[in-house]
């Protein structure tokens, strides 16, 4: 009796771990190979700034409020930043799922100058963006190719006179090729493996 117990819960393990098995192939084969269900991550956030510390875009002078009273014409010291990060996995399956795009765009909205103007304005001054293609190398490491590009918005596409900086300051056109290191359990998800 001992033995036909032991015998029936054998069976009843062994029929159980291959259905199990069976049922995990069969998901397997049914998973999406391109476009699965996490193959859009990202961010969206939206910042504001504090009177008398709105972000400098250095396109215009610190003395521009000095120089030209409240009307001075270049007047891009932001209030809000909207910024996000969107990354797009769309292979599943072989070396390809390890590549990835991204995009980075940031959005400078607002109208102050430094000890003479604070506004709540949203005038919108210039839309930032990186974007690229990336690998993972390993766990931990990614190589990525990024165009970083700024379009000034508005009237800050001319010239605005004097306190005007121009359009090729810290926020200008440029590609760079990294190697981001992940560190403490940062970035690790199952399709970096």
């Amino acid at each position: 009796m001992r033995a036909a117990r032991t015998a029936f819960t054998g069976v009843l393990i062994t029929a159980a771990l291959l259905s199990a098995r069976v049922a995990s192939a069969q998901q397997l084969t049914t998973e999406r190979k391109l476009f699965p269900k996490d193959w859009a991550s990202g961010y969206i956030d939206l910042a504001v700034a504090p009177r008398h510390n709105e972000p400098d875009l250095n396109r215009c002078a610190a003395s521009t409020g000095a120089d030209g009273g409240t009307q001075a014409p270049c007047a891009a010291f932001a209030r809000y930043v909207g910024s996000g990060h969107l990354e797009l996995r769309p292979v599943a399956f072989g070396p390809a799922r390890r590549v990835f795009m991204f995009v980075e765009p940031n959005a400078y909205m607002g109208r102050n100058l430094p000890r003479v103007l604070y506004t709540d304005s949203v005038a919108p001054i210039a839309f930032e963006r990186s974007g690229g293609i990336g690998v993972n190398v390993s766990r931990n490491l990614e190589l990525r190719l990024t165009n970083h590009r700024v379009d000034w918005l508005g009237k800050y596409q001319r010239n605005l006179g004097v306190a005007d900086l121009g359009k090729n300051g810290p926020l200008s056109v440029y590609t760079t090729v990294s190697a981001r290191w992940y560190f403490g359990g940062y970035g690790r998800r199952a399709w970096a493996y």
